[in-house]
């Protein structure tokens, strides 16, 4: 197995393999997504390789992808789409700014079924986050995901915001290396 750091849109020469990929790690429980989820994934990636400080990473076993991990810089004024509000919400307006903007954002990180709990996941997440800005990382989960949140916590980043655990709220990490993470309310 060999990990790859891809910088731009050279990425893009794997979009099929990382649409399969997706599919693998996200049509399941506990996420249940579907194909049309994959789909939206591999439609933003042209977006998204433009990106400041755009950085993947793919896990290779010979010439298959069987994971992959995708960040960014998270531009100020801080995003208004997708899951952002929340974790805004989550955090404040100070903290959201001096936490998370120009920090590096982990988007997705997706690991095949047949590879999980090789410690690979760990791998791809390391790969995008050891350059991260004065070691600035953060990253959103859902509260539904035990394992996910789990995960995180065994790889040593810190939960920044608590929703409810019987919702359908999302968490904010911050990474292992992230200077604010002391200052994150822990759990009551």
């Amino acid at each position: 197995m060999s990990i790859r750091v891809f910088k731009g849109d050279a990425l893009l020469v794997h979009t099929t393999a990382l649409h399969s990929v997706y599919v693998d790690a996200f049509c399941a429980p506990p996420w249940n997504e579907d194909d049309e989820k994959a789909e939206e994934f591999v439609s933003r990636l042209p977006v998204n390789v433009r990106r400041p400080g755009f950085t993947a990473a793919l896990a290779f076993a010979g010439s298959e992808v069987i994971g992959f991990a995708t960040a960014w810089t998270t531009v100020a004024p801080f995003p208004n789409d997708r899951c952002y509000p929340q974790a805004a919400a989550g955090l404040g307006v100070d903290r959201t700014v001096d936490w998370l903007c120009g920090a590096r954002e982990i988007d997705e990180l997706a690991v095949r079924s047949s590879a999980r709990g090789t410690g690979l996941a760990g791998e791809l997440l390391e790969a995008v986050t050891e350059d991260a800005p004065d070691g600035r990382s953060w990253l959103l989960t859902s509260v539904r995901s035990t394992r996910a949140m789990s995960f995180y916590r065994s790889q040593g980043w810190t939960q920044a915001t608590h929703p409810s655990p019987d919702g359908k709220g999302i968490v904010v990490f911050l990474g292992p290396r992230h200077p604010a993470r002391s200052l994150a309310a822990q759990p009551l």
